[in-house]
C-alpha cells in the first residue's frame, strides 16, 4: 500500500508511491489538502461517526443496484457498469487498479465496505459537473457531503500535506483533543490504519479503516450469519 523510502522515521521521511493509483490518490490528497480543513480536533471526526455510518449504509441500496448477480460482491464487469453509470471515464488499467486496491480480501469481488471505500477514492479523483450530475440521479449527491468529510478527516491528519498520515502526525493530532492517555488511543487508531504495517497511512488505508469504526464490517457479518441461520 504505502511505499517507503529511507529507514526510521523522522520529521524529513519520504514516502514513495507503490503503484500508479497510489500515486494518483496521493497527488489528489495533496491537491485537496491546499484548500485546507473544516476539522478541528480528532473528537470532532469521532462526533461525526453517527451521521457518517448512517450515510455509508445508504449506499447499500446503490450496492446492490451494481451487484446484478446478487452474489453479495461486485466482479470487475459490475464496477465497469457501475462506473459508466457514474459517468467518470477511467482506462481499462485504472480500473483494474481501482479493483485491484479495493479488493482487499483478493477474492474476485468487492464486498459492500470495500465498494464504500472505491465510491470514496472515485469522489476523490473525479470531481466534475458531468459526474456529480450522475451521481445525483443515482441518488448519491447526500453521500458527497459524507465522503468530503473523509477526505476532511484526513487532511486535518496529514500535518504536513505529503498525501500520507504517519504515527508521528497521528499523535499530534489526538494529543491537541487533550485526551488523557493519548498517545495510547493515537497508537491503537494508527495500527487500526496501518494495514501493511510500514509506518505511513493513505487514504485508501484510512478508509478501510473507517468503515471498520462505524461498524460497516460488523454490519456485513450480520448479514451473512443471518443467511446461514435461513
Amino acid at each position: 500500500m504505502g511505499g517507503v523510502a529511507g529507514k526510521l522515521e523522522s520529521p524529513e521521511m519520504v514516502w514513495v508511491p507503490e503503484t500508479k493509483l497510489e500515486a494518483k490518490m496521493v497527488e489528489a490528497m495533496q491537491r485537496r489538502a491546499s484548500k485546507g480543513t473544516a476539522m478541528k480536533s480528532f473528537n470532532s471526526i469521532i462526533l461525526k461517526f453517527p451521521k457518517i455510518d448512517e450515510n455509508l449504509r445508504k449506499c447499500k441500496a446503490i450496492f446492490e443496484q451494481f451487484d446484478e448477480d446478487s452474489n453479495g460482491a461486485i466482479d470487475h464487469e459490475e464496477l465497469k457498469k457501475c462506473l459508466n453509470k457514474l459517468e467518470v471515464s477511467f482506462t481499462e488499467e485504472e480500473i483494474n487498479d481501482l479493483f485491484n486496491a479495493c479488493d482487499i480480501n483478493e477474492d474476485m469481488g468487492m464486498k459492500f465496505n470495500e465498494f464504500i471505500v472505491l465510491l470514496c477514492l472515485v469522489h476523490l479523483f473525479k470531481d466534475n459537473a458531468a459526474s456529480l450530475e450522475a451521481k445525483s440521479r443515482m441518488g448519491m449527491q447526500n453521500l458527497e457531503a459524507t465522503f468530503e468529510t473523509l477526505v476532511d478527516a484526513f487532511v486535518f491528519l496529514d500535518k504536513n500535506k505529503d498525501g500520507y498520515v504517519s504515527k508521528n502526525e497521528m499523535v499530534q493530532a489526538i494529543n491537541e483533543s487533550g485526551e488523557r492517555s493519548s498517545g495510547r488511543i493515537a497508537m491503537k487508531r494508527f495500527e487500526e490504519m496501518d494495514w501493511d504495517k510500514n509506518g505511513s497511512v493513505n487514504f485508501k488505508e484510512f478508509l478501510f479503516a473507517f468503515t471498520r469504526w462505524v461498524g460497516i464490517d460488523d454490519m456485513e457479518d450480520e448479514e451473512e450469519e443471518e443467511e446461514g441461520r435461513v
